[in-house]
This record gives C-alpha cells, structure tokens and sequence, in this order.
C-alpha cells in the first residue's frame, strides 16, 4: 500500500533532466534511489522533509531536494514532505518552536505576533531567534524521528499483511 500511495507522487526522470534549469545537475540524476519507490528511500526522505518544514527559512522545498540528492534519497517525497509547514501550519508550528526554546534557555517571554513580511523579519524575529531556532532545531528533529518511525512501521507492516494475503491465496489455491 505505501509503494502505491507514494508511486502517485513520482516524477520520471526522463522528464525531470529535460528542464533547462536541471541542466548543472543532470549527471547526479541517473541514481535509481533518488526516483525508486522503496522503503530505503522513500522513509528517509520523508523524515529528511518533516525536519526541514521546521527551520525557519525560505525554500523548504529546494533544501529538501538539495538534501535529498546529498544522502541519495527519494527527492520528490522529500520535497513534498516539506510542505507539512504551509501557511496555515507555520504560526502554530514557530509559536510553539519559539515557546518550547524559551523555556529551555528560561529567556522571558516576548508576546508577538508571527507574519510572513520583511518587516516582521527586520524587528520581531531579531528579538527571539535564538529560542525560536532552539525550538525549531528539537522540533524538527523529534517530527523527523516520530515520522522515519511510524512510516517504516506502517510500510514493514503494510508488506507483511501483504506478504500474509499472499500466503493465504496460494494455500488455497493448492486446495
């Protein structure tokens, strides 16, 4: 079942090199890992994508590619894992990265009020980065940990269920 789920998701690779802006990197593309749909790939990749949607930077997705390619692992799961912090996620996700660093570093507590302007970057964001990156950092890390987990599990799981359906099936055909 998650070899199909994540089949849906897959580029061609054929395709993907064609892109002008692809061009310095079309000799790196030909690894198999980075387009296969298995385990060995794919559930590192996801982790790799939940970890970046933490870091409060821009271009989640492009850092989720680039990382994918370092480790040679599937680079579409790990760019669209990424976009776990999405406009809607990103105020609650920071806050509670921000509230989380300031208590372990035991800063005091500045109320604000999280925008995507370059004014907030300029003013607020100077003021708790250093909780607010802390926060991220555990964050990122505990999400990518609890993902890589729960979807080796579910996939281990999802194979031997089928692994199972198979048995059975032959068993009854030889009856």
């Amino acid at each position: 079942m998650p070899r199909r789920f994540f089949r849906k998701f897959t580029f061609k690779r054929h395709h993907v090199s064609k892109q002008w802006f692809m061009k310095p990197f079309r000799h790196l593309l030909h690894d198999h890992r980075l387009w296969g749909v298995r385990r060995q790939t794919v559930v590192p990749a996801f982790a790799i994508g939940v970890f970046i949607a933490f870091l409060p930077t821009p271009g989640h997705t492009l850092m989720g590619a680039l990382l994918a390619l370092a480790f040679r692992v599937n680079i579409p799961v790990a760019a669209l894992a990424t976009w776990v912090s999405n406009p809607v996620t990103m105020a609650p996700m920071y806050y509670f990265a921000y509230r989380l660093g300031r208590y372990l570093l035991k800063t005091p507590l500045q109320e604000f009020q999280f925008e995507m302007s370059w004014d907030w970057v300029t003013h607020t964001f100077v003021t708790i980065w250093q909780p607010m990156l802390l926060g991220c950092l555990i964050l990122g890390i505990l999400a990518a940990v609890v993902g890589y987990i729960t979807l080796d599990l579910f996939w281990r799981s999802s194979i031997a269920s089928y692994k199972a359906r198979k048995r059975l099936s032959r068993r009854d055909r030889k009856l």
